[in-house]
């Protein structure tokens, strides 16, 4: 608990002993008054204060005014004890409604204390301990093993492993080295790393994941502004209502204090606490529950879109796809595939095109630059060398048909090698992009979310496409698209939605904004370190993996499933206590219970839109 609610506390308990004391007590008259009002001015003298500062200010019809109104009319009809029983129940509900935004607040608090409060900079061949936001960019900073990395920027020196889980959600630890990008907000496990800052620190990951989730909270979602502008008229409306409740009646069968004391408990029962509370609460703890996945979300009006999701639209490379060349298949004609990989690697050698740096990284034998000369790149064809002698040509179709090798084609789908040594065909590798572990689980796993339709734009070849569409069960797959082309495709789908469908986009976030842009919803992709990403997305997925989507949807439906259970059941409870007290059949105790009784159930649903584990 903070300092106040230790105070909220200390001071209800020494009312509720007070309170207890002067029921025991056997006085009557002023005396009882007395020991009455005690308890009461302990309990309740904030509640009176901000009442009167309120109406001062001109904001009359709140909780506070409320329970001013009902408590002070009970003391005036002699009801001592339920007077102070109110105002003691419901600074309990307050207390606990405190305790629990705070208790949602410091949970993702804990899990973004990923803000580092130091930078170890080299400076004159010393390290200097400085505050991130005085490192500049091509600065070197020292991060030692146990300490949070506190900027963006490339290893020079060092060989580490990175936990990344306040970032992502995902508790497996990712190997770095010298070359390698590291973004800041990830702890460094093992070795000393030395890093070259290449962002200052208010444009850093960290920094812009941080902004993000403070400000997270000021986009509403459509509920929270209906409760927002329900409150607004609801309560002076119930005001109006204990008014004519009190005044009506009794000109029409008199009894003034029987239809006061009826319309002191509609006020009580009025109190919307359990709407204005928990229904912000549990978009905030909707968001708070996705963030521990590793799925920061913007807003809760995004939250609360997604929810809606029918089309979920995907781009090819980066997304359903890890984005780099690998080679699948080996297929020699006369060599064994360790022999045909080698040959093709080493012709391959001096190039850094894509895919001589796959064959490189497949090769598992040691590459002896001397055993290669004179190497030649024939433009749209491939290269020429000469390796232990022997002529060695590494391309297409077109080269083979250059050096007379007697190439065939290959079933596979992706970039094929052809290889010929001496102008004899040796056989073909196979490269392309392969598919992410989780993306046929991304696809089955948005089908049992009851997503409509799933698509597939790329500007991959046809055949690529459809291989991979296939592969992964897509409803439908458009390929050869420019830019412009994918804008359009959004615009066709986006006229395909029913009802009150949504359309997805999951991109890159870096090549895809405009479509990120377009879309009902957008989800950028693997979006550690993209600064990009972070930009032009509303929802934003700190890892690579696509099946974190349905996570998504299912983390929104059951956030707005409680918000919806929250506001079906508070309006039917004090509507049913309302028309009892209206008849006189529900006394102030029923009123507390209807007022501080459903808000902390409320706030205890509310509460578990924050567990997520088993979505």
């Amino acid at each position: 608990m903070t300092p106040k609610q230790r105070r909220l506390l200390a001071r209800i308990l020494a009312g509720g002993a007070l309170f207890l004391a002067a029921n025991l007590m056997p006085v009557t008259g002023w005396l009882r008054v007395v020991v009455f009002l005690i308890p009461y001015a302990l309990v309740g003298w904030d509640v009176l204060y901000r009442a009167a500062r309120n109406i001062r200010q001109g904001q009359v019809f709140d909780e506070n005014f409320l329970m001013a109104v009902a408590t002070l009319g009970a003391l005036a009809l002699g009801e001592y004890a339920e007077a102070v029983a109110v105002l003691l129940f419901y600074q309990i509900g307050e207390l606990f409604q405190g305790y629990a935004v705070g208790r949602s607040r410091r949970s993702i608090a804990a899990l973004m204390d990923i803000r580092p409060d130091y930078a170890n900079v080299e400076r004159g061949g010393d390290l200097e301990q400085v505050d991130p936001e005085e490192v500049k960019v091509g600065d070197v900073i020292v991060v030692k093993p146990g300490e949070k990395v506190p900027l963006d920027g490339t290893v020079l020196e060092g060989v580490s492993t990175l936990d990344t889980s306040a970032l992502t959600g995902e508790s497996l630890p990712r190997d770095t080295a010298p070359g390698d990008e590291i973004v800041s907000g990830c702890v460094n496990l093992s070795g000393a790393l030395r890093i070259r800052v290449t962002q200052p620190f208010g444009e850093t990951t960290v920094a812009k994941i941080l902004d993000l989730v403070e400000n997270a909270s000021s986009k509403k979602a459509q509920a929270e502004n209906f409760i927002t502008k329900f409150a607004r008229y609801y309560t002076p409306a119930v005001v109006g209502g204990a008014v004519a409740l009190c005044v009506l009646p009794s000109l029409a069968f008199g009894n003034w204090v029987e239809w006061f004391r009826r319309a002191l408990t509609f006020l009580v029962i009025s109190c919307p606490c359990a709407l204005v509370i928990s229904i912000p609460l549990s978009f905030f703890g909707g968001i708070g529950g996705a963030s521990r996945r590793g799925i920061l979300v913007k807003g809760s009006n995004y939250l609360e879109a997604l929810a809606e999701a029918g089309i979920v639209v995907f781009d090819k490379t980066g997304t359903l796809t890890r984005g780099s060349f690998d080679v699948t298949a080996v297929h020699p004609s006369e060599v064994s595939p360790e022999d045909l990989l080698e040959i093709a690697a080493l012709a391959e050698l001096l190039s850094d095109h894509p895919i001589s740096r796959s064959l490189k990284a497949a090769c598992r034998r040691d590459l002896d630059r001397g055993r290669v000369r004179d190497v030649t790149e024939i433009a749209g064809e491939g290269v020429q060398a000469y390796v232990d002698g022997r002529l060695i040509s590494a391309g297409n179709g077109k080269l083979m048909d250059r050096v007379g090798a007697a190439w065939h084609d290959c079933h596979r789908t992706g970039t094929i090698v052809h290889v010929a040594a001496d102008g004899r065909y040796m056989g073909h590798v196979v490269i392309s992009d392969t598919v992410k572990p989780d993306a046929q689980q991304a696809i089955s796993g948005l089908r049992e979310a009851g997503v409509r339709k799933t698509v597939m734009l790329t500007g991959d070849s046809a055949k690529v496409g459809e291989s991979v569409a296939t592969q992964l069960g897509l409803d439908e797959v458009r390929a050869q698209l420019l830019p412009a082309q994918k804008l359009e495709q959004i615009e066709r789908l986006l006229g395909e939605r029913k009802g009150r469908e949504k359309l997805v986009f999951v991109g890159d976030g870096i090549n895809d904004a405009p479509a990120l842009s377009r879309a009902d919803i957008g989800i950028a992709m693997g979006a550690l370190g993209s600064a990009a990403a972070i930009e032009a997305a509303d929802v934003v997925l700190m890892d690579d993996q696509p099946s974190k989507i349905a996570t998504a949807i299912r983390i929104s439906r059951r956030t707005l499933r409680i918000v919806h259970q929250n506001i079906v059941f508070a309006l039917s409870v004090k509507a049913l206590v309302l028309v009892l007290g209206a008849l006189g059949l529900a006394n102030m105790w029923a009123a507390v219970f209807a007022d501080v009784g459903v808000s902390v159930i409320a706030i205890l649903n509310a509460m578990r839109a924050l567990r997520t584990k088993k979505l």
